[in-house]
């Protein structure tokens, strides 16, 4: 379920980055497609029209156009008349107009054009399937809905104030009435329509109806709505509230999948109540206004999770890229000694061969160049483990070997820039550790020092490697230089991802030591001070006999 999950998520990012360099087609409309549409239309008119005002298709919940506005960004203004069709339909068989039919074609034009030009909007500004991706786009939509049915609903009202169907003193209540309605069915119910009619939504939101969890924030939500307006008249709205635990719940551990089901069975469940119970029509407007915002507080959570997850997933990536090029460097640095002697080996053949020796003389080399090519393919071997499944080869490695092999490859930089680079005294101890990581850190640490300490112009340039005793069973080996140390807030995150003194720096250099010094049960720091130290901490793994 978590791998489902993590696909979809993958996919999701993926297409994501897509849709930003390739143009909005629309889709091919079939004639499925249309009968979806408006069937599907006239069926969620029937199923909304409750309290209705004066016969009208002024409801407390109006699904009907997020449907229009799904079709629209995923088809674009061809399902135009497709949308006429069904709001003049629905105006037919659910609702006796008590106007003519010129009158009920002019408004249920406008509605469709109004709807049209609204999902055009959306379209231009969103992927049809990944349109609450961020939570900046999110909230460009959610003022798109509000403004949108805002102005499809003043032109509704006005055209029937005018044409005399009702009153002027009327305008006000159905134009709120109407827009609630609209703003409702859109914000609740167009987030599902739209993932249903993409390939990547319906994968997302099958990985999240596989848990069993989501069934039971599901069920603790038809709960909570039961109880909430289930208490009597006078407590219908006033314990609301309790029913943003589950929607949360569900946002947190679902991101906006998990809020998009919840919030349509939440808004199910209210319209079921309501029925069930009668509730005034002032009462009705009341518990969807806070319907709506118990679906933002949802839905803003969910997309902040998403995020959160599509960032870690790309983080954890960068540190996968970023570990591969330090361990790529270890590589060639592992690799440098075996191939070196086994060019010095082959030429001693040659020189044997050339001088007519066959004997032991020749045969000892030959016998080293096959050892050096084992020690190669032993260093490959181990590397390939380690990015196949993470896994560490530990051996028995003397304290001092390992401060030596740090120093040894930077001798030649520290006489060309002058810098005194040193080994202090080591006791004589082991540690069980995986040589090749821990070589990999400690390099890091010492070119962090020559970085430090080149960039200083002072007379006197110096980078001390050693170590100490630091309790029973443990060693603290320590890179020190001349350089200035980090200050107190730079000291606490030099070890973030990301986070780099240098222009050209990722800042995974740290982030990446101080994980491989975790997994030995170790730990990396810096002490902040005049001068630049890092220490790395290693448990023991015993005295050398």
């Amino acid at each position: 379920m978590a791998r489902g999950a993590a696909i979809a998520h993958n996919a999701i990012r993926r297409d994501a980055m897509e849709s930003m360099t390739t143009p909005l087609i629309p889709g091919r409309l079939r004639w499925t497609h249309c009968v979806l549409l408006v069937g599907g239309y006239v069926l969620l008119d029937w199923a909304s029209y409750i309290h209705a005002m004066h016969g009208l298709n002024i409801t407390p919940w109006s699904p009907g156009p997020a449907l229009g506005l799904a079709f629209v960004m995923r088809f674009g203004a061809k399902v135009a008349p497709l949308l006429l069709l069904a709001i003049v339909l629905a105006d037919s068989v659910v609702r006796d107009l008590p106007t003519t039919f010129p009158l009920t074609l002019l408004i249920a034009t406008l509605l469709a054009s109004g709807y049209t030009a609204l999902g055009e909007i959306m379209r231009r500004r969103f992927d049809h399937g990944l349109m609450l991706m961020h939570h900046r786009a999110l909230l460009a939509w959610i003022v798109l809905v509000i403004a949108g049915t805002l102005c499809v609903s003043a032109g509704f009202v006005s055209v029937l104030v005018v044409t005399g169907v009702l009153g002027s003193w009327q305008w006000l209540e159905a134009f709120t009435r109407y827009w609630i309605g609209d703003a409702v069915g859109v914000l609740i119910t167009m987030p599902l329509f739209a993932m249903l009619m993409d390939e990547r939504g319906r994968a997302f939101l099958g990985s999240v109806l596989h848990r069993w969890e989501t069934w039971l924030y599901g069920v603790v939500m038809l709960g909570t709505i039961g109880v909430t307006l289930g208490l009597g008249p006078e407590t219908d709205v006033r314990y609301f509230y309790i029913v943003f635990l589950p929607m949360v719940w569900a946002a947190l551990r679902g991101g906006l999948a998990g809020a998009v089901l919840t919030a349509t069975l939440a808004q199910l469940a209210i319209i079921a109540a309501v029925q069930l119970r009668g509730f005034t029509t002032v009462t009705v407007f009341d518990v969807q206004a806070l319907a709506v915002v118990l679906v933002l507080v949802g839905f803003l959570v969910g997309v902040f999770i998403d995020e959160q997850r599509r960032l870690g997933a790309e983080l954890r990536q960068s540190l996968r890229l970023a570990a591969a090029g330090e361990m790529a460097a270890a590589l060639a640095h592992e690799l440098n000694q075996p191939l070196t002697a086994m060019s010095a080996y082959g030429a001693a053949c040659e020189d044997l061969i050339s001088q007519g020796e066959q004997g032991d003389r020749l045969l000892d080399m030959v016998r080293r160049i096959v050892a050096e090519s084992h020690r190669t393919a032993d260093v490959v071997t181990r590397l390939r483990d380690f990015f196949r499944t993470g896994d560490t080869r530990l051996e028995r490695v003397p304290v001092a070997e390992l401060l030596h092999s740090a120093a040894e490859p930077f001798a030649a930089r520290a006489a060309r820039g002058v810098v005194e680079l040193s080994v202090g005294p080591v006791v004589e101890a082991c540690v069980l550790v995986d040589r090749l990581q821990i070589e990999v850190v400690m390099r890091n640490l010492v070119v962090n020092a020559f970085e430090a300490v080149e960039a200083e112009s002072g007379p006197e340039r110096w980078i001390r490697i050693g170590a100490e005793a630091a309790g029973p069973g443990r060693i603290c080996l320590t890179v020190e230089d001349s350089g200035p140390g980090p200050g107190g807030s730079d000291a606490a995150r030099l070890f973030e991802p990301f986070h780099s003194s240098k222009s050209s720096g990722l800042g995974l250099g740290l982030a990446i030591s101080r994980s491989i010094a975790e997994a030995h049960g170790g730990r990396l720091w810096t002490e902040a001070g005049a001068n630049g130290i890092f220490k790395l901490l290693l448990p023991l793994e015993g005295s050398v006999s």
